[in-house]
């Protein structure tokens, strides 16, 4: 989907395909049949924008073996185009336990670049051919309780020799591609502030590759106002190359027993639920939802909780909890609804649907296709509340 902002620039709208589980070239191109043409058709819509995410070692063979035109006929024959790519998770997003696996490799290791530059490939030959570019989303370098400043040095390392790659992507296409480090609670880079502490050395000439990917739930679960990040990005010249349209879990009374056994079914075991508590301006952190809901470090409940948990867009969970769909309308209206738009790549990221609480996942696949159609109609139908013509 497109949109075309007041100052020209067109928008492209997608959602991200980490939602379906693939390790493998036959399931990617099932997923993107089955789901993506799905999706648009239920939309009633010419064109569909994905964002696909490619596990490691489906990447190095669409971009090594020579495998792409049939993906790309299959994308085609859909009505789906590309202009981003999700290349946070590695491999084995759905793993039955993946929690602080999702971080490794990280930055400081050669492993991550390559298969960032294997991303930049494929992106280059699979956009279309009116895009003006495309982005790549990445880890914020890496978990920050084993982050060291040995790390801190190789990843630098890494993002110049990721800078100079796209570069030669460039030359070699034609095509521009920009990367953009997502902030995420709990990694070295949490916060946009943590973003220009990391990334302030990384010159003019790297800022016009690398960037920021501004995820919504992560900075509402931080309780970080959109309007004060972006404008501590644009000050530090960070990009914001692409925004991910998602909302977080809401717990405003978590000290209330209906509260706490509401919460309770939101403590899964595959991902990582960094929960945060909010008193007087001050923010507790957890680790992941059990630890904040029971045991020696609980999290006392004395003021609002949010939890890095990705809810559906257009729909809000059960009471007492809330989502923070507010706080992601405040962001696209930080990105797109001034006289510039601050971005260009809009992807809806719901990947939880399979591990919601019993009664409210999807029910089978056409669950699932009317479910992420509906996020997708709620963004679009916000950006063009903020004037932005539909294309």
């Amino acid at each position: 989907m497109r949109f075309r902002h007041r100052d020209g620039t067109v928008v492209h709208l997608a959602y991200c395909t980490n939602v379906h589980p693939t390790e493998n070239l036959d399931g990617l191109v099932d997923q993107v049949q089955r789901f993506g043409g799905g999706v648009r058709r239920h939309l009633g819509v010419e064109r569909l924008g994905l964002g696909l995410w490619l596990p490691a070692p489906v990447a190095s063979r669409l971009a090594h073996h020579g495998d792409l035109d049939r993906l790309r006929t299959t994308l085609a024959r859909n009505g789906l185009e590309v202009v981003t790519l999700n290349a946070f998770p590695y491999a084995g997003f759905h793993d039955a336990e993946v929690k602080k696996a999702v971080y490794r490799p990280d930055w400081s290791e050669p492993q991550r670049l390559a298969y960032t530059l294997d991303c930049a490939s494929v992106l280059a030959r699979l956009m279309p051919d009116d895009a003006a570019r495309g982005s790549i989303s990445t880890l914020p370098l890496g978990w920050r309780a084993w982050w060291s400043d040995d790390h801190q040095r190789r990843a630098s390392e890494h993002l110049d020799r990721l800078a100079d790659g796209l570069a030669k992507v460039e030359a070699d296409t034609g095509r521009e591609i920009r990367v953009g480090l997502e902030p995420e609670p709990g990694c070295a880079i949490e916060t946009a502030s943590d973003a220009v502490d990391h990334l302030d050395g990384l010159g003019a000439d790297r800022l016009e590759r690398i960037g920021i990917c501004l995820d919504a739930c992560h900075l509402a679960s931080e309780f970080d106002d959109p309007c004060d990040a972006v404008a501590r990005l644009a000050g530090a010249g960070l990009p914001v190359v692409k925004t991910q349209a998602s909302a977080a879990l809401h717990a405003g009374e978590p000290g209330d027993t209906r509260t706490r056994e509401a919460l309770l079914a939101y403590a899964e075991d595959r991902f990582l639920h960094q929960t945060r508590e909010i008193v007087d301006g001050h923010v507790t952190r957890r680790d992941d939802l059990p630890e904040a809901l029971d045991g020696d470090r609980r999290l006392p409940g004395r003021g609002p909780w949010r939890v890095h948990f990705h809810v559906p867009l257009h729909e809000h969970p059960a009471a007492p909890l809330e989502g923070t769909q507010d706080e992601l309308h405040e962001t696209l209206v930080t990105l797109l609804g001034g006289a510039s738009a601050i971005t260009d790549h809009v992807e809806v990221e719901t990947y939880t649907w399979s591990v919601l609480p019993p009664g409210r996942r999807p029910d089978g696949e056409a669950g699932l296709i009317t479910g992420l159609a509906g996020e997708l109609r709620w963004v679009a139908d916000r950006l063009e509340q903020l004037g932005m013509e539909a294309l």
